[in-house]
């Protein structure tokens, strides 16, 4: 047992750390070196693994778990986290404040609030008793889902809050609504470290950070640079006055407050907040897109409430497009694994939004007929969405005259063979499928996360594979073994990548047959067609001899599908491929126990809410596997609810149209029926 003293230092510790980390992380004053802040941590770790009956869910060596969370339960928000109302124009705005004023009383005079809208992914954390309980994230508004073992690893997230200002507020169970963003530097430098790995990278700081609180290992959350601000705090015990005084107790409280807030008198001051935050968004060290306006009284607030999922009381002003113009120099086709032939604008570098822009894409030749591109003419890009470049219109100045039409190619530019329009389409495609950009489309997919999941084969290795003709198929990625030497000898590529490599493709080998069919990459089959498909045929000899009509019959599977379904399979190649990954071990049978007219048979499911005695995704294979349906939304035609704790909108839907509904113990009997 642990004397006073040891308690008294371990107290003192924690309360050391939290000090340092706060003034780290939020502040951005560190007060001590990184040695000493490690000593300190070493000591707290040292002491807890000694007693470690004194470990407290709020102590500093808690941010960090080491379990795999393998599914994020649905929570329901006890304040729906609304979204807000868009507007683009000066006169959006002034009639922003001419709907406020309207609903207010008339002796009521609205005072303004202005804040940077954060591009990043909005959260929401209970505290209860000054102990963080609970993160969670927006979802649809209503029921979220909980990352909580995520973003305890945020530093600036607060653990544990002050007791006396908690006691000063009267605040007990509360909770801060807030974005979590990463800033693009840190965000490049990740992405570049991808890329040294042969792994695929992201689009933009926001999508890296939603996917990041959405990952199995809170270990690998941690490693990755996170930020928040927080901006509303919500009790039903705490009595603010406005706005700026929530967020000055944010801050009071240890939170992340972004400083660059404005309170305006009039709906002219809003304005000219709005532009001169829009002059400021390139040089800010993260992203925003657009500014916050919000009635500064709470009071207010209240008696203008809101509509359907927005508040009457606050609007979002968002900033236009990014645009810049420059010259068209050439255009570029590239073929991608289902054979597709997309056009990419070839450009004048021009600096747009904080980066070089010298290729922007062209979605389809229609679309360069229908804004007459031309190359050699001048054209307006801009980010859509602040993120991909895109080629919106024709700039008629002095180099439209001297300007060329775009040509439409008559054979694919990587491999030469011909092209085809299909009809309906407005793609064209290549119609040889061992063009090289198709195979290696066709290998990254199959190596992808969903689908064969072999960690490491990314992009830029799988390039370096074709090109070195180390791999023509995907089937090729079973005999790399063999050729260990060879693997060694590519560009940043050792020994130890060689072997992890290997390892990661044999580990593939147990994927279940629907991540398989998934891998194969047939036209219009998503995870879910073939999960469905999997559980319906039960195997590969069973499917590829099916009929159109035979995968038509199929629930939710039409005949765009099914067609595309048959033709791979009467491909000779496609065949030669599935018998050498049978050979080589991968699965092609399905769990699937056939059943007579039980429980489940051809009967629709829909689950809902947080399920503690199986996942959701175990839960959906049981339902097929006995022959019923998972369907995603409530309607007439289901048959059952499955119901778990905190279940939100779709269990009310259920009660509502009279529909089953039933709790996991109930469920599960049902399921015992069948073992």
């Amino acid at each position: 047992m642990a004397d006073d003293s040891v308690i008294r230092r371990l107290e003192e510790l924690r309360e050391l750390i939290r000090r340092y980390d706060y003034h780290y992380y939020v502040l951005a004053e560190p007060l001590v070196s990184d040695y000493n802040y490690d000593t300190l941590n070493n000591e707290l770790l040292s002491i807890e693994k000694q007693f470690p009956e004194l470990i407290t869910p709020e102590s500093p060596s808690q941010r960090v778990g080491s379990s795999l969370t393998k599914d994020f339960p649905a929570y329901k928000h006890r304040f729906p986290m609304l979204s807000l109302s868009n507007t683009y124009s000066e006169a959006e705005i002034y009639d922003f404040d001419r709907k406020v004023r309207d609903l207010l009383p008339q002796q009521m005079q609205p005072e303004y609030i202005v804040e940077y809208k954060i591009d990043g992914v909005s959260i929401s954390i209970t505290y209860e008793n000054g102990l963080f309980v609970r993160a969670v994230t927006r979802g649809d508004g209503e029921t979220g889902e909980d990352v909580s073992a995520n973003i305890k690893t945020i530093y600036s997230v607060p653990l544990r809050l002050n007791d006396s200002l908690l006691q000063e507020y009267g605040l007990q169970t509360f909770e801060v609504r807030g974005e979590i963003y990463m800033e693009p530097e840190d965000f490049n430098k990740l992405n570049s470290e991808r890329v040294g790995r042969g792994e695929k990278t992201f689009a933009n700081p926001r999508n890296f950070s939603a996917g990041t609180i959405k990952l199995q290992d809170p270990r690998i959350v941690a490693a990755r640079p996170l930020k928040i601000f927080v901006y509303y705090l919500l009790s039903d015990t705490a009595k603010l006055q406005s706005q700026s005084e929530n967020l000055a107790l944010l801050k009071k409280l240890g939170f992340r407050v972004n400083p660059d807030t404005v309170i305006c008198g009039s709906i002219a001051e809003v304005v000219e907040a709005c532009k001169k935050i829009e002059e400021k968004r390139y040089s800010l060290p993260y992203e925003i897109d657009g500014a916050v306006i919000k009635v500064n009284s709470i009071e207010q607030q209240k008696l203008l409430g809101s509509i359907a999922k927005a508040p009457r009381w606050a609007v979002a002003c968002k900033f236009k497009a990014k645009e810049a113009i420059t010259r068209l120099h050439a255009i570029t086709w590239q073929v991608g694994r289902t054979g597709a032939i997309t056009p990419v604008a070839e450009l004048e570098p021009v600096f747009l939004a904080g980066s070089t822009i010298s290729r922007a894409t062209l979605h389809n030749y229609d679309e360069i007929v229908r804004k007459n591109i031309r190359t050699g003419a001048s054209v307006t890009i801009e980010k859509g969405g602040d993120v991909i470049p895109k080629v919106t219109g024709i700039v008629e100045d002095e180099y439209f005259a001297s300007s060329k039409p775009v040509v439409l190619p008559e054979t694919c530019p990587v491999c030469g063979a011909n092209i085809f329009k299909p009809d309906g389409e407005v793609a064209i495609y290549c119609e040889n499928s061992a063009c090289p950009e198709q195979v290696k489309g066709r290998i990254e997919h199959f190596a992808s996360r969903t689908a064969m999941d072999i960690e490491g084969l990314g992009e830029a290795l799988v390039a370096q594979l074709v090109d070195s003709h180390l791999i023509e198929t995907y089937a090729d990625i079973y005999e790399l073994h063999t050729k260990t030497d060879a693997l060694i000898g590519l560009e940043r590529f050792g020994k130890k990548s060689a072997l992890n490599l290997i390892a990661a493709i044999e580990e593939s080998k147990k994927q279940p047959f629907y991540k398989v069919l998934f891998a194969l990459g047939i036209r219009y089959v998503g995870i879910g067609v073939a999960r469905k498909l999997a559980m319906h045929f039960g195997n590969v000899e069973a499917l590829s001899a099916a009929t159109v009509e035979q995968i038509s019959s199929v629930y939710e599977i039409g005949d765009s599908i099914s067609e595309s379904v048959v033709a791979f399979f009467t491909d000779t190649h496609n065949k030669e491929l599935i018998e050498r990954l049978k050979n080589y071990g991968l699965c092609f049978i399905a769990e699937v126990q056939k059943v007579d007219d039980g429980f489940f048979k051809d009967k629709s499911f829909v689950l809902t809410g947080a399920l503690t005695k199986f996942t959701r995704e175990d839960a959906t294979e049981m339902i097929i596997r006995f022959g019923g349906r998972a369907s995603s939304s409530v309607s007439k035609k289901t048959h059952y609810v499955v119901a778990g704790e905190n279940a939100g909108s779709k269990l009310a839907k259920a009660l509502e149209l009279g529909i089953t509904v039933l709790n996991e113990d109930e469920f599960l009997e049902k399921i015992r029926d069948y073992q």
